[in-house]
């Protein structure tokens, strides 16, 4: 039972941990800090099972991420106040074609990243945009004035 102890703490940590580090660095890991990731789960498995390696103890750790995840899940899905701090939320950091230096700074969101947001969806200036959204996932939302426009109607000729 000391190993579900131990996986519920690790697992509360680690949840911590990534709420602190923000939505955009877990949206842009680069190799390196993959390879990070991974090499932080086997530290974190000695810490969990200590020093168990019976089958057992991994099946308890990891089935105990495994209830914990779930359980938050379902915690989210149903009570719809808990999605703030269980997963964050959606972040408003262009208004009306200016970026909003301010909750940049606070998201810890540099100029350049936005700027390679804006391109990888085929916008080339900041300008264009009425409303960009930093999601919980770390990627972006761009909405331009063009995304809220009537369509023509086709003439007669």
């Amino acid at each position: 039972m000391e190993v579900v102890w131990r996986a519920a703490a690790v697992y509360f940590f680690l949840w911590f941990i990534t709420r602190v580090i923000g939505k955009r660095e877990l949206g842009q890991m680069s190799a390196f800090e993959l390879v990070l990731l991974v090499t932080m789960g086997d530290l974190v498995q000695q810490g969990v099972t200590q020093e168990d390696f019976s089958v057992t103890g991994a099946v308890l750790a990891v089935g105990t991420f495994a209830l914990l995840m779930v359980f938050f899940s379902y915690l989210s899905w149903r009570f719809k106040g808990t999605r703030r701090a269980l997963e964050g939320m959606p972040v408003v950091v262009v208004k009306d074609g200016r970026m909003l230096e301010q909750v940049m700074r606070y998201e810890r969101l540099s100029d350049t990243e936005l700027e390679e947001g804006l391109r990888e969806q085929g916008i080339d200036d900041v300008r264009k945009v009425r409303v960009g959204v930093l999601e919980p996932d770390g990627k972006f939302s761009f909405f331009t004035e063009q995304d809220h426009q009537p369509p023509q109607e086709k003439s007669a000729s």
